[in-house]
């Protein structure tokens, strides 16, 4: 066993770590300000003292919905969770230009960080955002959005916090809204996107391909 116990089954794709120049630059040069090291622990309440609310972003992909959100919230404290590192480079390099200091990065699967650094209560929502759908059969047990992920992210969220959620991949939505349902852990449903909610490029390829997009929100109970 590894020095840090880590699931068996990894709910993200281990995607190449190829990046572009500027990428490159932007991590090597920023990560001493935007980035968390993993271990011991990590309370957003410490981090971002002077904000309203604390919130964590699961997965940032490329960055640039992550990075307009953290702008459009200045008082909001956004703490992103990623371990794909040219996508780490390029939020860096978006918040730079931007100007942004209200976001932290943690390079860790989410599972650890959650179960390991984050006290209890210190969350007011959580953002999963177009989540690996691992459309195969045989896959499905790799899917973030399972009973345990339930269990796990529910002692972190402060009372009447949410966590919501957005899937371009329609049976993906249908089995997080049955997962939910057979919890007593949060209530909530389909909502409509917010306007708030960038497209991505990402989100936008998958619409010009005809997915239909699920937007969904469960308030802990």
């Amino acid at each position: 066993m590894s020095e840090v116990e880590r699931p068996n089954n990894r709910s993200y794709r281990l995607r190449g770590d190829r990046a572009t120049p500027a990428q490159e630059a932007a991590y090597e040069r920023l990560w001493p300000i935007f980035g968390i090291a993993p271990g011991g622990v990590i309370d957003p309440r410490v981090i971002f003292p002077e904000s309203k609310q604390r919130i964590m972003e699961i997965g940032s992909g490329m960055g640039e919905a992550t990075a307009e959100i953290a702008a459009h919230f200045p008082e909001t404290g956004f703490l992103v969770v990623e371990v794909h590192k040219p996508g780490i480079g390029a939020l860096m390099n978006l918040c730079t230009k931007a100007g942004t200091t209200n976001l932290r990065i943690i390079e860790d699967d989410v599972h650890v960080i959650m179960r390991d650094s984050v006290p209890d209560l210190s969350l007011d929502a959580i953002h999963l955002y177009f989540p690996d759908p691992w459309p195969k059969n045989g896959h499905h047990k790799r899917r973030m959005v399972q009973k345990e992920f339930l269990e796990l992210i529910h002692p972190k969220i402060k009372d009447s916090g949410y966590i919501h959620i957005a899937t371009d991949w329609f049976p993906y939505a249908q089995w997080i809204q049955r997962i939910f349902a057979a919890s007593d852990l949060f209530t909530g449903g389909v909502i409509e996107r917010p306007q708030w909610r960038p497209v991505s490029k990402f989100e936008g390829q998958g619409i010009r391909k005809g997915h239909i997009v699920t937007d969904m929100k469960y308030f802990k109970n």
